[in-house]
């Protein structure tokens, strides 16, 4: 997970330094990333069990410079020190959150379902509010978008270490394709919350 975000880190400043020339002097760029990132995403997520471990693992890489690539859009809209701020108040919540859902006893099983609904509820509000433009909305809505992410870390970190003690037999390719898809998971969580989070740190330039 460290990795990918490592590569979309890269990515995303060596894109930003450019001046995005590429993303600007290519109209339809923009679209040719989501449908590669989407694209990626659903190989490793569907077609884990039938890919090596090796092209999963590609795969991921692939999937988080690609993603970097969209994230530099976010330095030519927010201030450096904003992004800054955002990427740190991340880090600290996402460490936290993730070392409780790996110590706690308590079972959160129970608020997968429930913190899917509200990841869905949040998705449809947004998709709203693009037409409404409603800024106490777009505020609501961030801040439940950092709820639900802080409670998805922490279900995210239990789950993957069930499943890895519940793994410990497996053969390596098996523990290989595992591993990739927690990290996926988990990386996800961490861009989820440092979207929501640059929301409402972000200072537009």
């Amino acid at each position: 997970m460290f990795a990918g975000l490592g590569v979309s880190g890269a990515v995303a400043w060596s894109v930003a330094r450019s001046g995005g020339s590429f993303l600007r002097s290519n109209p339809n760029s923009a679209i040719l990333l989501i449908v590669l990132t989407f694209g990626l995403v659903f190989v490793l997520s569907a077609a884990i069990h039938k890919i090596s471990a090796t092209a999963a693992t590609l795969c991921f890489i692939a999937y988080a410079a690609l993603n970097g690539a969209m994230l530099s859009t976010l330095l030519f809209v927010y201030s450096t020190g904003s992004v800054v701020r955002a990427f740190c108040a991340t880090a600290v919540m996402f460490g936290a959150t993730g070392i409780y859902g790996y110590v706690t006893r308590r079972d959160l099983s129970s608020l997968g379902s429930l913190l899917f609904m509200g990841l869905v509820g949040v998705i449809v509000a947004s998709f709203v509010n693009f037409f409404l433009r409603s800024g106490a909305l777009d505020w609501m809505l961030s801040f439940l978008g950092v709820v639900i992410f802080v409670g998805l870390t922490a279900f995210d970190m239990q789950k993957i270490k069930r499943f890895a003690s519940g793994a410990a037999s497996a053969d390596g390719e098996v523990a290989e394709k595992a591993a990739i898809l927690g990290a996926l998971t988990l990386y996800l969580d961490f861009i989820n919350l440092f979207l929501y989070l640059l929301r409402f740190f972000g200072n537009r330039k």
